[in-house]
């Protein structure tokens, strides 16, 4: 019986490198990726490499030509003119064309924190977020108008091994945070720390994902991938700083003032957090697990990053010191004790 084959645009991202190596297990599928290499060592020996960087789209076309595929997987597109690039490249060559789509995309706060694929999709708030909307729009109409074979994806917040999810950190990512917990600082919570979120392990996802390739069922349909754990973010910082062994000194900051002064670490706290983490958010996945019964969470977040906490902090080069951030997050605060003082 012939091989399904999948061609994965990046594939050595977060959400990506589980969909990968869980699917370069299976005999039934044939795998390759097209991306610039940088992280070749990490994939797995019998995936197939095509050496590209897609923004040189004649580069592309000469690689990729007399190429088919039964799935094509966009993990970089982030704006129209990319994915206007796929659908020159891939009509007619692929059976199905999943889009990375995101769900910040829902409009911030909906209607009901319950969201669903029907949720309105409107987000004034980011720019990342409107993009991909565009995208999505693109592709619709192609569907509707071609019959291009497209499945939007849209994953929340996940995370894998080399990751640690947090609401607030700097441009180097949450490692800052951690070695703040670890040396007794306060650490910065959006809001007041109640809003609700979901976190999914990127092994989970790659379930979600693979169920949905080659899934009949799945073309012209927009599917939201996440784990059924729902947490508060003060339940999320609490479990990390638990893992620790470590107390959790707790600093809460309304989100609109942490967008007002997240420009002095030329950070925008307006999307990530007034478009997105502020806002409570429950996910409905019975659509996927409709097309994709087996998906569920395996890894709950106390053991998620329990398993990202022990390679983070036995790998060096995941532990990237960010000292502009931890000053900013010392100025906030001293700045928001002595207003306090000038009440008293």
């Amino acid at each position: 019986m012939a091989k399904s084959k999948a061609l994965f645009i990046g594939g050595t991202g977060t959400i990506s490198t589980a969909i990968v190596e869980e699917l370069s297990k299976k005999d039934e599928w044939e795998v390759w990726l097209l991306n610039r290499g940088n992280r070749a060592a990490e994939v797995p020996a019998n995936v197939h490499q095509i050496l590209c960087d897609i923004s040189d789209e004649e580069d592309a076309k000469k690689k990729l030509s007399g190429m088919e595929f039964d799935v094509v997987s966009e993990f970089i597109g982030f704006t129209p003119e990319q994915v206007e690039r796929d659908y020159r490249l891939f009509k007619g060559k692929t059976k199905q064309y999943i889009f990375i789509s995101s769900a910040s995309a829902y409009n911030k706060p909906a209607a009901s924190y319950v969201i669903t694929e029907g949720t309105t999709l409107s987000n004034p708030h980011w720019e990342y977020s409107r993009n991909k909307i565009a995208c999505e729009e693109f592709l619709f109409k192609k569907y509707r108008e071609e019959n291009f074979p497209v499945t939007i994806v849209r994953p929340s917040h996940t995370y894998d091994k080399r990751n640690v999810p947090l609401g607030v950190h700097g441009k180097k990512g949450f490692y800052q945070v951690i070695k703040r917990m670890k040396e007794g600082k306060p650490v910065i919570i959006q809001g007041d720390g109640t809003s609700l979120w979901h976190l999914t392990f990127n092994k989970d996802f790659a379930t979600g994902f693979i169920g949905l390739m080659m899934n009949r069922h799945a073309i012209g349909e927009a599917f939201q991938i996440t784990g059924d754990e729902v947490l508060s973010w003060n339940q999320i910082y609490q479990t990390i700083a638990d893992a620790l062994g470590v107390e959790l000194k707790a600093y809460h900051v309304a989100s609109d003032y942490l967008s007002a002064v997240g420009d002095k670490l030329g950070i925008d706290f307006e999307g990530s957090l007034t478009g997105d983490k502020s806002v409570s958010v429950v996910f409905d996945n019975s659509k996927l697990k409709r097309l994709v019964p087996q998906m569920q969470t395996t890894v709950p977040f106390n053991q998620g990053v329990r398993i990202a906490l022990d390679y983070v902090l036995s790998h060096p080069e995941c532990q990237l010191e960010d000292p502009e951030f931890d000053a900013w997050c010392d100025k906030v605060i001293l700045a928001l004790e002595e207003s306090k003082k000038n009440f008293s």
